[in-house]
């Protein structure tokens, strides 16, 4: 049987034809042994032209000298956060690793995924403020990090963090949706940047982030290092006495983490004492305007006390704007040096 006696198998080789004769490609083929070659050639050439689709920048909210702050933009950003995470809670402090998490060196969540980073980079080619010796070891790029969850993005996903350690829910209840919610947490810089500077650029990009999305109020967990609260016996009575929440604002630690913090009597309290005590983050929190709430927390996996932030916009003290814009500026007073 021949194809030209088959009239099945006419219509099908009429029909490779066709269809050869339509593709840009096909149609202009050569014929006899360069045929595959010059197809290969032609559709490299197609391929090229095809259009690409850059990634967007990374958003940039300012920067100080060598150092800028930005988010995170893309898995690798993240995994860079996650990095200096691990360096910070599990080498330098003493957050107890997973075996998993101990063989990527990456401290790792799911929250990770559904947060914003804002990320503090040094852009410097000399290493910028850190020392020779840190220098000849590691260059350093990602050097601060804080990891913000809107309550938008926590009520259709994992809810919040903090509520594994405090009972939040009645309070975004009663102030939804007057007031938006937003959670800080993961707050971590790098030992030889720990100056004013970069705290500064982070509290820059945290803020200008704040009145981008029109947050009311910031919440999350700060950490006092170890797990022995008696060890900050005078700091968190302090906290206790003199910045415990107002009934209308207070959250209670959940009873089965739930540890007394007035371990002093307040007449008791040295203020001096206390104020030098508390880690310098607590401390720019209560400058700020925050709250406490009620009872801390013994976080056995990082090694930490934690007590609840609570910190309304409307609560800062005005002061602060000067230097770092007002609530209805949507620009950071920085990004001009970006």
């Amino acid at each position: 049987m021949t194809i030209e006696r088959h009239p099945k198998m006419r219509g099908l080789t009429k029909r490779i034809a066709g269809r050869w004769q339509h593709n840009s490609i096909l149609s202009a083929a050569p014929r006899g042994l360069l045929a595959l070659k010059a197809l290969n050639e032609k559709a490299r050439a197609t391929a090229t032209g095809l259009p690409f689709v850059r990634k967007p920048p990374a958003k940039v909210y300012g920067r100080i000298g060598s150092l800028r702050v930005r988010l995170a933009n893309g898995r690798k950003d993240v995994l860079s956060a996650q990095r200096l995470r691990f360096e910070v809670f599990y080498e330098e402090m003493s957050a107890t690793p997973s075996v998993i998490a101990g063989m990527r060196r990456l401290d790792q969540d799911p929250y990770d995924a559904i947060c914003d980073h804002l990320l503090v980079e040094d852009h410097s080619p000399e290493g910028g403020a850190v020392s020779e010796a840190w220098t000849r070891t590691r260059k350093p790029h990602v050097v601060g990090t804080y990891r913000v969850l809107r309550q938008e993005v926590a009520q259709r996903s994992l809810g919040f963090y903090t509520e594994s350690e405090y009972d939040i829910a009645p309070l975004i209840a009663a102030k939804s949706p007057r007031y938006r919610f937003m959670e800080l947490g993961r707050s971590c810089v790098l030992r030889p940047y720990r100056t004013k500077r970069s705290v500064e650029l982070l509290w820059h990009g945290l803020w200008t982030y704040v009145r981008e999305h029109k947050v009311d109020v910031m919440i999350g967990c700060a950490s006092f290092e170890g797990t022995d609260p008696e060890a900050h016996a005078m700091a968190l009575s302090f906290l206790h006495h003199h910045a415990l929440a107002p009934p209308e604002w207070r959250c209670r630690a959940h009873r089965h983490l739930y540890v007394p913090m007035d371990r002093l009597p307040r007449e008791k309290v040295d203020t001096k004492a206390a104020l030098k005590a508390l880690p310098p983050l607590i401390k720019g929190y209560l400058r700020l305007g925050a709250f406490v709430g009620e009872g801390a927390v013994i976080d056995r996996q990082f090694g930490t006390t934690d007590v609840l932030i609570i910190l309304p916009v409307e609560n800062i003290d005005p002061r602060y704007f000067g230097h770092f814009g007002a609530p209805d500026e949507l620009k950071s007073r920085i990004a001009a040096e970006v």
